[in-house]
């Protein structure tokens, strides 16, 4: 197989941060492309590589007469792992924790992510003692907990012995994340040490210095977590 021409688009401070860590884990060459938000969202030179805006996206010309352009994070790590993984990072049908991989893969865009930001979104329109606030939190607290008690039981990553892609999907939900919508994690003692081991992790470290070089990586890896983006935290503050 020839060498991977892979190109990643990254919106800084963002979950694209996910697609360089996978490619350094797996030691695959890449280009990278920053852009910074403005102020909040995809500048328009990012919206000229994918119309909706969504980061990441990656550009994979190995094969001239086939370019392909893809977003969604999950897509891109599954899209990566099929054809360049050569069975790193992934598990396979036959594996006794085959589902344990499946499940977690999936959980942090499928249930994590979007109950933190509809948390989020729900802090800047009502109070933190409405309903509509209370019900978002408690799922978040519930996501969060049922992580915790699943890092606990493995003692080590989220399919279990072994470090996966699962890992490196929900790791930004967990750090970077947290300078949109804050997560106390001092009572998740599963959660805290499965971040220091993601934080000892080379290919980690190296992602985080291209990705987001202006990233204060030990606050994300920290029980408080890092400040937030002063324009959204700015956003989410207002009531309706």
């Amino acid at each position: 197989m020839s060498t991977p021409n892979l190109t990643v688009h990254h919106l800084q401070v963002g979950q694209g941060e996910r697609i360089p860590w996978l490619l350094e884990e797996l030691g695959i060459p890449y280009k990278l492309e920053l852009y910074k938000r403005s102020p909040l969202l995809a500048p328009p030179e990012f919206k000229s590589k994918f119309p909706l805006g969504a980061s990441p996206v990656l550009e994979d010309h190995t094969d001239p007469s086939n370019p392909v352009t893809l977003a969604e994070s999950n897509a891109i790590c599954e899209y990566v792992l099929t054809k360049y993984g050569n069975g790193k990072l992934s598990l396979t049908p036959n594996a006794k924790n085959y589902a344990d991989y499946v499940y977690w893969l999936h959980f942090a865009n499928g249930t994590l992510q979007p109950g933190i930001f509809r948390r989020a979104q729900s802090r800047g329109m009502v109070a933190e003692t409405d309903p509509r606030y209370t019900s978002n939190d408690a799922r978040v607290k519930l996501a969060v907990s049922t992580i915790n008690k699943r890092l606990l039981k493995t003692g080590a990553w989220l399919a279990g012995d072994e470090f996966t892609a699962a890992d490196v999907m929900t790791g930004w939900c967990f750090t970077t994340m947290r300078k949109f919508e804050p997560i106390d994690l001092s009572e998740y003692e599963g959660v805290l040490a499965w971040l220091k081991r993601i934080g000892g992790r080379e290919a980690y470290r190296r992602a985080m210095g291209k990705a987001d070089p202006e990233l204060d990586v030990e606050a994300g890896l920290s029980a408080k977590g890092p400040e937030m983006v002063g324009a959204f935290a700015k956003a989410m503050a207002k009531k309706q």
